[in-house]
């Protein structure tokens, strides 16, 4: 069903931001499978992975730039254009992290410790929760709209960036336990291995914490 603002201008200014969560949360989706790929030391796969993330953070930056160029400058909105150019701006970097975390792994064929496999893939998968919880909450902007981010419509919302922060600290939770376990094996290890582990543990929290800034920036929005 059109909505409110597709029915009046023929299409809701919130459509291409919307594209734009899915295009950066699928680049996230695919560390899963890099992962997977890498603990196997399937490299060439890993490889294929990361080339499909690159595509697809190329793919949200040429989103970015189109709804910063074509997002409506004298269209009546409910809230102020440079608040959602910024929350954009906050969905950006999770493609971008994503893309960062694949080309350090593929680079140095970074081997993740058997003792660690499962968690760490746990990890990942928990990261990329926050990024789907983010992309739903973003799902709801054409509501939001309708309703003038009032309402039940903003409750529903303000709970999905609730249940976010708790994804989010769930990976600092499993953070915490990775470090321990790799502190806990540090002598079997080469000290650079060690150093770049601890480096792609935080990376990849990264992932849940630029999802966690979209929930909050989109706060902000129904704040207004």
């Amino acid at each position: 069903m059109p909505s409110y603002f597709s029915k009046i201008f023929g299409k809701s200014p919130v459509d291409p931001i919307q594209e734009h969560m899915e295009t950066c949360f699928q680049t996230a989706k695919k560390l899963k499978a890099f992962f997977k790929a890498a603990i196997d030391d399937d490299w060439d796969t890993a490889a294929s992975v990361r080339e499909e993330i690159v595509a697809l953070e190329e793919k949200a930056d040429t989103l970015k730039s189109q709804v910063r160029s074509s997002l409506p400058k004298n269209l009546f909105l409910p809230v102020p254009r440079e608040d959602l150019l910024e929350l954009l701006s906050y969905q950006d970097k999770i493609a971008n992290r994503a893309k960062d975390v694949s080309g350090l792994v593929l680079g140095r064929k970074i081997k993740i410790p058997s003792e660690i496999q499962e968690d760490f893939l746990a990890y990942v998968s928990r990261n990329v929760d926050a990024v789907k919880k983010a992309r739903k909450s973003i799902n709801e902007l054409d509501e939001l709209f309708e309703t003038g981010f009032r309402g039940a419509e903003a409750k529903l919302v303000e709970s999905m960036v609730a249940e976010l922060d708790e994804i989010e600290n769930d990976t600092d939770d499993l953070q915490a336990g990775l470090r321990a376990k790799i502190f806990a094996i540090e002598d079997e290890l080469k000290p650079v291995d060690v150093m770049f582990l601890y480096r792609l543990l935080e990376l990849i929290g990264d992932v849940a914490d630029r999802a966690e800034s979209v929930g909050h920036r989109l706060e902000l929005v129904l704040s207004h």
